[in-house]
């Protein structure tokens, strides 16, 4: 049984920010930034070269270095504040011109803005921060409250439809009776459905044993034995896909990129390369928009505003992106982003297909 309390959930949350934070640092440690420290003079601590300026020009390392224990907040400090920085120029590039923004970073502006690999990192990570404190986790979807009423109610019909039933099977009825037979087989299809819903309800919190993904049987051995290791402790499947999706959401990726390079077949000029890039900054988009998405639903934001937004929204970006990142034209771009909409839901099964893959166990 898995237990997560709010308070561990704000802690993870936390977590998350500072993992993605140090991530994207570490991905792109110090492109365009310069240290405010160090005189160019003296040898590198690190490989002993002559230093010229801020940096060793053989090794690559800084030669201010801190030596305290404080040096640990002012690492984190650094890396934050000068992540953030250029984060500001990359944000409204990657909100209003994405294409611009991608086509700009392929040329070769590096240092001006954060790299996709680094912003797709820290943009899951803040995904699912807040996805983690604003919306709970799987074992929190209703209050226990809420649950306690609806099961209240669907026992009191249960039990008043078992009634009827009992009543109108005891009743002797000639084999010629007409519509009793029906009224009976009623009866049973309602039971049958309220002992259903009461399942799911009592079953939709990650503890509750009683709940099984499926009982169904493969013949596969490996499947079967994934599937029955499920429904034996079904908290900690759904936790184990939780964590998937979580550390293997760089596999989005690999698993898309192949799909914009079809759109670019007789397009030699493009790269696998230039996809990625593509593909990067526009899934980092993407889950900023879930982040503002969970922060809307948490300040209870009207429904109609979520429609449009995941309505109008992610085509919209895509046609952008594409028109701007492979300078086409609007037809071009829109028959690309009607396909590349298609080869998104098609990349999304596939990476729920790896996640289920691998908390059944079938990957080892």
């Amino acid at each position: 049984m898995i237990i997560v309390t709010p308070m561990t959930g704000e802690i993870d949350a936390a977590g998350d920010v500072a993992t993605g934070i140090l991530l994207g640092r570490a991905v792109e440690p110090h492109g365009g930034v310069r240290s405010a420290h160090g005189h160019g003079h003296g040898l590198c601590l690190n490989c002993g070269t002559a230093l010229i300026g801020d940096y060793c020009h053989a090794c690559g390392q800084s030669e201010h270095v801190h030596r305290t224990l404080g040096s640990i907040g002012h690492d984190l400090l650094h890396g934050v504040f000068h992540f953030e920085g250029k984060i500001w120029r990359t944000l409204p590039m990657l909100v209003l011109h994405p294409g611009a923004l991608t086509r700009r970073y392929i040329a070769g502006e590096r240092a001006r803005f954060v790299s996709p690999l680094a912003l797709f990192l820290f943009t899951v990570f803040l995904m699912f921060a807040t996805l983690h404190t604003f919306s709970g986790d799987i074992d929190r979807g209703m209050p226990p409250l809420v649950r306690a009423a609806a099961l209240k109610n669907i026992d009191q019909n249960l039990a008043e439809t078992r009634a009827k039933l009992a009543a109108a099977e005891a009743i002797p009825r000639p084999s010629t009776s007409d519509g009793a037979p029906d009224t009976i087989a009623k009866l049973r299809s309602e039971v049958k459905g309220l002992q259903t819903a009461r399942h799911a309800m009592s079953s939709s919190s990650i503890g509750d044993q009683e709940f099984t993904f499926t009982n169904m049987k493969t013949g596969w051995a490996k499947l079967d034995h994934g599937i029955a290791k499920a429904n034996a402790n079904p908290g900690l499947m759904l936790y184990k896909l939780q964590s998937s999706a979580y550390k293997y959401s760089w596999a989005l990726i690999p698993i898309s990129t192949p799909f914009v390079a079809l759109l670019f077949l007789w397009r030699r000029s493009y790269r696998m390369y230039d996809h990625a890039i593509f593909v990067t900054y526009s899934l980092a988009f993407m889950m900023g928009l879930v982040v503002v998405l969970n922060l809307l639903a948490t300040i209870g934001a009207p429904g109609w505003l979520f429609g449009w937004l995941i309505a109008l929204v992610p085509p919209v970006h895509m046609f952008a992106q594409l028109r701007g990142a492979y300078r086409l034209r609007k037809r071009s771009a829109l028959w690309r982003m009607i396909a590349l909409l298609v080869f998104a839901w098609l990349a999304l099964i596939a990476f729920v297909v790896l996640l289920l893959a691998l908390g059944l166990g079938l990957t080892g």
